[in-house]
């Protein structure tokens, strides 16, 4: 599956490819996370979704959010019912991400969706959308690139580098993650 790339239009790599106001609320946002959630105990979850609403993310019923998960830009973000962002996930959506239901991101698990046009003097910021299907899982300290979908029910190993796509029903470990074995049928299919 091939994801939109976003091409920022920076024109030295100084330059910041975020607007003032985009920079004023990205700010707010931390300090409101900061001040607001990052201290609370996990069953204060519904507060925490109610934080991440106020800011734009996308949230479909109940979805869990350890109160030391990281989110760059909440306002892309979606979370679908029962999705799970676990202590110190870090959500670096600089571009879309769509977790689904039931899907877990494990601890320290590290979802970027930016890189940068390297082949270009001004190193564009480059942003491509992260989808997590329904029911899968992206194991403790994995990587996985911008533009990446991880399909329905598959699972990423610990520590794993995601460089490609994951079909669905499919393990994959490693640096870079290859397939090393397939589940024999989908846990939520009758």
């Amino acid at each position: 599956m091939t994801t939109a790339r976003h091409f920022s239009h920076q024109k030295t790599p100084n330059q910041s490819p975020w607007t003032l106001r985009m920079r004023i609320a990205m700010l707010a946002w931390e300090y409101c996370w900061l001040i607001l959630c990052a201290w609370t105990p996990k069953p204060a979850n519904a507060w925490r979704l109610m934080i991440l609403r106020a800011f734009g993310a996308r949230i479909d019923g109940r979805p869990f959010v350890h109160q030391r998960a990281r989110i760059q830009i909440p306002w892309h973000v979606t979370l679908h019912h029962r999705s799970c962002l676990g202590d110190r996930a870090n959500l670096y959506s600089l571009g879309e991400i769509e977790i689904g239901a039931r899907a877990t991101v494990g601890q320290e698990a590290y979802l970027c969706t930016g890189t940068h046009s390297f082949g270009d003097p001004s190193l564009h910021l480059v942003t491509a959308k992260i989808t997590i299907e329904a029911d899968a899982f992206v194991g403790a300290r994995s990587f996985v690139m911008p533009g990446i979908t991880i399909g329905r029910a598959a699972v990423v190993g610990a520590c794993s580098v995601v460089t490609r796509d994951v079909a669905a029903l499919t393990y994959v470990a490693g640096n870079p993650a290859k397939p090393i074995g397939r589940k024999r049928r989908d846990p939520h299919e009758g």
